[in-house]
């Protein structure tokens, strides 16, 4: 089905205030949806990227603030709902080494709250969860289909592999109509330089010299954030995907420093790139390789991505050069 199938249902986005929930809501708003977004509170009334969307998109979208740990706040931002989309999470991978309770608290914990108020929900149509492909750790084949081993090989991805079944089990349990989204790597504009293309793009259009990442080896499925978008809203209606798990991914595979000598390209800079060893994940725990089987995906829906890396790369270098001075590139973002 077609994004219109949205028009005129209310819909509502946990993680609203995100990078990728941002960009869910605009295109809710245009698909004609009454959006519900609940973005994390905080005493200073931030809410988050959705200051970033345009005018008329904000003032069609309900803001409602709270925490998805809070079962009741939960529950009163699902009543009404025909569709749920799951996003609230804590995403930050280096951090998960440091404060792995605050993500049991968050993404399990706050699954659990967004799953019982769905299904306590009478006019809920369906409910997408937001999963992720670190789940799959390094890549024992490729490409990696729904399939393949889970690997938890970091706090934040045994988070999201438990949230992940608990979404299982009250669709086989309750018969909770829930799909599960698996994006592989999102980017684009209103991404933090907790992600590796920011850190790169804003080195490169600093002049850094060197350019100091991470681990540059490790591989992954970079797709830009309106393919994912696009992605979630084709699931959030398709039938046949009711109870399963389905990637979405272009199956494109490019090292770091593949993307980080692309980014230099692209903006017209030339500088070595290297490894940080304060930027390296500890232990055994670099997922050394991720590329996307999508072909799930794609036979239950009409998805395909639209927009190649280097289009993408280039949307994202624009927007963060117009949006410079909100970013530091000599800060190393956990």
């Amino acid at each position: 089905m077609k994004a219109s199938g949205y028009s005129g249902s209310v819909v509502l986005v946990t993680g609203a205030d995100g990078f990728i929930g941002s960009h869910l809501v605009e295109a809710l708003v245009h698909a004609g949806a009454t959006v519900r977004a609940l973005v994390y509170y905080n005493s200073w009334g931030s809410i988050g990227w959705l200051s970033d969307v345009p005018p008329d998109v904000r003032s069609a979208v309900e803001i409602v603030t709270g925490d998805v740990r809070d079962r009741s706040c939960v529950e009163a931002a699902c009543a009404g709902a025909a569709y749920v989309f799951h996003l609230a999470s804590l995403i930050a991978i280096p951090y998960s080494f440091r404060a792995a309770q605050s993500y049991t608290q968050t993404n399990i914990e706050g699954t659990l709250n967004v799953l019982e108020a769905a299904r306590r929900t009478d006019s809920l149509l369906r409910m997408l969860h937001t999963s992720t492909s670190e789940v799959y750790g390094t890549a024992q084949s490729v490409p990696i289909d729904e399939q393949h081993p889970l690997v938890a090989q970091s706090p934040y991805a045994a988070t999201k592999i438990a949230a992940d079944k608990l979404v299982e089990s009250y669709h086989h349990a309750f018969g909770l109509p829930v799909t599960t989204a698996r994006p592989f790597n999102t980017f684009g504009p209103r991404q933090t330089p907790r992600a590796v293309i920011p850190t790169a793009i804003l080195q490169a259009l600093d002049r850094c010299d060197p350019i100091t990442l991470g681990a540059i080896e490790p591989t992954r499925d970079f797709n830009y954030v309106s393919d994912t978008v696009a992605g979630m809203l084709a699931l959030a209606q398709c039938d046949a995907g009711l109870g399963q798990v389905a990637n979405i991914g272009a199956g494109r595979e490019h090292s770091v420093g593949q993307m980080a000598r692309l980014v230099l390209d692209l903006v017209g800079h030339d500088a070595p790139i290297v490894a940080d060893p304060r930027r390296v994940r500890p232990g055994s725990s670099e997922v050394e390789r991720l590329v996307c089987d999508a072909s799930r995906m794609r036979r239950i829906t009409d998805w395909e991505p639209r927009v190649s890396f280097e289009q993408g790369l280039q949307h994202t270098i624009e927007w963060l050069r117009a949006n410079r001075s909100r970013y530091s590139a000599a800060e190393y973002a956990t």
